[in-house]
């Protein structure tokens, strides 16, 4: 159904995971695990909403293994923060589909694995004003 979707997680980029972690504890956000993604070239630390709620919107720390990895480009381009806003979707095929036949620029024609069994595609940032859009499916 293409209408239940919802905002997954906020990527932050930041050059320390340790070093960004401790604002979001203050604020209440609950630490939720770490993984590594070595085919995007990151360290990943989720933090969820204290909320018990499974459409909560989580925060997602994205540390670079290196300065050649899309997020160390991005830090070293446009410095910490925000990376993009990652949209959940019941099915990440169909909206990939429904956007390029309608113009959008995507990054990612098919589905790449993303954290925790998920598969992204990111949409260019020039079809969304700006802002890189990454689509998230959850497995089930």
């Amino acid at each position: 159904m293409m209408n239940d979707i919802t905002i997954d997680h906020v990527g932050i980029a930041t050059s320390s995971l340790s070093k960004a972690s401790g604002f979001w504890e203050m604020l209440g956000f609950i630490r939720s695990g770490d993984q590594l993604n070595e085919n995007q070239g990151v360290r990943i630390r989720m933090f969820d909403s204290p909320r018990i709620d499974a459409n909560n919107t989580s925060i997602e720390l994205l540390e670079p293994i290196g300065p050649d990895s899309p997020i160390g480009r991005f830090i070293a381009n446009r410095g910490e923060g925000i990376q993009q806003l990652a949209v959940r979707v019941p099915d990440i095929r169909a909206m990939i589909s429904k956007l390029s036949d309608s113009g959008v620029r995507m990054i990612n024609e098919e589905p790449v694995p993303g954290a925790s069994g998920s598969i992204i595609a990111f949409v260019h940032p020039s079809s969304t004003g700006g802002v890189l859009v990454e689509l998230v499916e959850r497995p089930d």
